[in-house]
């Protein structure tokens, strides 16, 4: 609501209480100063009344005290006689035959000011969306291009999408070029990628490029407690669409309303479905929404349902994939365009060093070196920076204040030269980036292995050289110290789990076959707990835990073997680790490569 109108029904209000505050202390004066006329006559009689006003059947005066009255008179010819008589003063005034303007005024003013502030109020509770009486209104907010400065400039690292997306603005602008050869525009576009890739800046970017209407909502919006409230505010924003045409709708999280019908545990006709029910008319159904374009976005596109997926719906889903190193690059200097850089800054780099990383971690990246820098009174962000917020971010924050024995110390210590050695021998393993032995998140030291370009598809030995590597740390305990601690357990949780998706998902194992074991079917209101069911024997059940087994405990036998052969390796390691804390991929190629190594054995 307007500040002006605020202001304006509190000072209508406040002027309400004052009159009718003024009245009712009128109305309790007059009553007060009332005579009985019987009373009025007794007092002439006594001779206590000093002067009177006639006027019509009206009397008023004052009494000996001083103090006035008034009352009322019938036809009483003798009551002039009588007060001549006492001695009273007697004035006569014209009755008055219609009432003063200001009585009238002060009669129908509050009545009126009630009346205004009544109508003015049930007028606010109509007019908006937010407002109390319009909850079956949609909530869809209509971005101007003065409100939006995004662009697809903005943008990198999706080429694919934005061409995918320019090609519906260029439609919007200009439908002939595309009619002409009998084409129809696309009804509706799902975005779909894992969450950060920038699926709602591309949005934002479609609201900056299109000249058109751009009307975003999220998919929450449209559900309430209120039974038909979500399938109202569907068809309320359909019909602004229709009123803006052409225009581009945009609907965020699209997979809160768009589920799977008849997945509920107690019945499927619920609120949601109802909802959903009314999407998929409106998006086609009978009535056409000729130059209305739905956009949404979503990371579950497994939950959704089948009739919406369908051509006529979402003619096209476009994925928004996390980005490659090119792809990153161009993310880091849109991020960096207003951040001052200084010269040893390579983003080609950092782009490398970043696999795996979302637009949104790229951003997160560049806003933590900035801070970083900030937080030294820097005047560039330089390459240390970077560096910095970039184990920060992949690592967690140092904790230094964490007092550790020397004992653990030690122990820290060589389980991560472990990893460290162990990765260094195996050949294709992804090389290192980074060890130390300072607590980082809620692990007590870390090995960081970075790879050298972007991994899709992951061959057997590279998984078991991976569960070899993950095994390495608990190895050099056992070798070095005869004994097993709590800190390989991270480490042990990771081999088995991929041990099994090697055996049940990937077909990796000789002894049980090219076959995959339990569907993975996730139910949507079950939870993943409940995701696998069972579809083999108990047999088969029987050697899937033994090969699983049988995997993860050869990787051990090879790591530990590979350990106990480069000991001298392991100890310059641990030694170089508790003296320095962290140590980077160039410093642990210099203590390996100082010493002579053994070839590891092959894999089982």
């Amino acid at each position: 609501m307007n500040p002006f109108y605020k202001n304006l029904a509190l000072w209508m209000v406040i002027g309400l209480i004052v009159i009718l505050l003024f009245n009712l202390f009128q109305a309790k004066e007059s009553t007060r100063d009332e005579v009985v006329f019987s009373d009025f006559l007794k007092k002439v009689e006594a001779g206590e009344v000093r002067e009177v006003t006639l006027r019509g059947n009206a009397v008023s005066g004052k009494l000996a005290t001083g103090e006035s009255f008034r009352t009322m008179t019938a036809d009483y010819p003798d009551l002039v006689k009588t007060l001549k008589d006492r001695g009273v003063r007697i004035s006569v005034k014209p009755a008055d035959g219609n009432p003063s303007y200001f009585a009238i005024f002060l009669q129908w003013v509050p009545m009126l000011l009630f009346i205004g502030v009544w109508v003015f109020f049930m007028r606010q509770m109509q007019g908006g969306g937010a407002k109390a009486l319009s909850f079956g209104k949609a909530r869809a907010r209509l971005i101007s291009e003065k409100q939006n400065k995004i662009t697809f400039q903005d943008v990198a690292g999706v080429e694919e999408a934005k061409e995918e997306l320019g090609e519906i603005i260029e439609f919007l602008k200009d439908p002939p070029r595309f009619q002409k050869l009998g084409g129809k525009i696309p009804k509706g576009v799902l975005l779909v990628g894992p969450p950060g890739t920038g699926k709602t800046l591309l949005a934002k970017a479609i609201a900056g490029e299109a000249n058109v209407p751009f009307f975003c909502i999220s998919g929450s919006d449209f559900v309430e407690m209120f039974v038909g409230v979500g399938a109202s505010r569907v068809r309320d924003l359909f019909e602004q669409g229709k009123k803006h045409a052409p225009c581009i709708i945009f609907m965020d999280e699209i997979d809160a309303v768009g589920r799977h019908r008849g997945a509920g545990l107690g019945g499927g006709h619920d609120e949601r479905e109802q909802t959903l029910n009314q999407l998929l008319v409106e998006m086609d159904g009978f009535e056409t929404n000729e130059g209305v374009i739905l956009i949404a976005a979503t990371n579950r596109p497994d939950v959704l349902d089948p009739a919406l997926l369908r051509p006529g719906r979402f003619d096209r889903q476009v994925v928004v994939a996390r980005p490659d190193v090119k792809g990153r690059e161009e993310i880091l200097r849109v991020h960096t365009r207003r951040i001052p850089l200084a010269p040893n800054v390579d983003l080609k780099v950092l782009a490398r060093g970043t696999p795996g990383f979302s637009g949104a971690d790229l951003a997160n990246l560049v806003n933590e070196a900035a801070l970083l820098a900030a937080r030294q009174d820097k005047k560039t962000v330089e390459m240390i920076d970077f560096e910095n917020a970039k184990d920060k971010v992949l690592m967690g924050v140092e904790r230094r204040s964490m007092i550790i024995s020397e004992s653990e110390k030690k122990t820290i210590a060589y389980h991560e030269a472990g990893h460290a050695l162990v990765a260094d021998l195996l050949p294709g393993a992804d090389p290192l980036h980074k060890v130390t032995i300072i607590p980082r998140g809620r692990a007590l030291g870390l090995t960081q292995q970075l790879p050298t370009d972007d991994k899709y598809n992951y061959s057997k030995e590279y998984l078991v050289n991976r569960i070899t590597i993950l095994l390495g740390g608990r190895a050099a305990e056992e070798v070095v110290f005869q004994q097993q601690t709590t800190g390989a357990g991270d480490d042990l949780e990771k081999a088995t789990e991929m041990a099994r998706k090697m055996v049940c998902e990937w077909g990796m194992s000789d002894k049980m076959g090219p076959l995959t074991f339990g569907k993975s079917e996730e139910h949507i209101f079950l939870g993943r707990e409940m995701s696998r069911p069972k579809d083999y024997s108990e047999d088969t059940a029987i050697l899937i835990d033994s090969e699983i087994k049988r995997i993860v405990t050869d990787c051990a036998s090879r790591a530990r073997q590979m350990l106990e052969c480069n000991l001298e390796k392991l100890h310059a390691l641990a030694r170089a680790l508790l003296e320095r804390e962290s140590l980077d991929g160039e410093e642990i190629a210099r203590i390996l490569r100082a010493r002579p190594f053994q070839e590891a054995p092959a894999p089982a």
